[in-house]
């Protein structure tokens, strides 16, 4: 596949140079063909000037462009690679650890009366507080193997949980494993639960806020705002 788009492209970079070499020739013969070639010659001279200057302007400007790209994915992989390191120290938490570490985050980032259940039956709700703008916040934390993913019915108990039992204005799903299953993740945008898997707990535990991971799950933030 990359060697069949790097034959076409190489197929328009010469198609592209035949026209323009093309479309030289002919003003050529024509200034030939009217004999005004000592009055044009200079003109021409300085066409075939920019044409030349031109191309290799634009030849520059496809090695930036290029050059840009390959260093924006360079970024992303060690931002990648950077994330797993500080997900390798999440990882040896237990999970009596864990959600005391999501607690921790919430803290960070400005929650306030942050409460860790710790206890079986708790309802879904591991950690809860109070966003900065006086929303609740409840915390669902799954601490899975990477390879796992979360199944539609964990995503089911939560959601029947987290607003009708908590009054959960901003309802949270975080766990350590790389996905959620389409039906979790479905179930999740219909009922506004923000899902954060292990990508987005990495850019969290690396310093990302948390208002700016609300919105890159389900339809982000909760339905409910108090009153002014």
């Amino acid at each position: 596949m990359a060697a069949r788009r790097r034959r076409r492209r190489m197929r328009k970079r010469t198609r592209r140079h035949l026209q323009g070499w093309g479309a030289v020739a002919v003003v050529i013969a024509a200034v030939w063909v009217a004999g005004n070639w000592a009055v044009v010659w200079p003109v021409m001279a300085v066409v075939l000037v920019i044409a030349v200057v031109g191309g290799a302007g634009w030849r520059l400007w496809r090695a930036h462009r290029r050059a840009l790209g390959e260093d924006r994915q360079w970024r992303a992989q060690e931002e990648a690679k950077a994330r797993e390191l500080s997900m390798a120290e999440v990882d040896a938490l237990s999970w009596q650890d864990f959600e005391h570490y999501v607690a921790d985050l919430c803290r960070r980032d400005g929650c306030t009366q942050v409460v860790v259940s710790g206890r079986s039956g708790d309802l879904g709700a591991d950690v809860v507080g109070y966003l900065a703008d006086g929303r609740k916040l409840v915390v669902q934390v799954k601490k899975y193997a990477p390879q796992r993913s979360v199944s539609s019915q964990d995503m089911q108990k939560f959601v029947g949980t987290a607003r009708l039992e908590h009054g959960a204005d901003v309802a949270l799903f975080v766990t350590t494993c790389r996905a959620f299953t389409r039906a979790a993740l479905g179930l999740a945008v219909r009922q506004d639960v923000v899902a954060l898997h292990r990508d987005l707990l990495g850019s969290w535990v690396k310093g990302a806020h948390l208002e700016t991971l609300i919105p890159l799950s389900g339809s982000g933030g909760g339905a409910r705002r108090p009153p002014a």
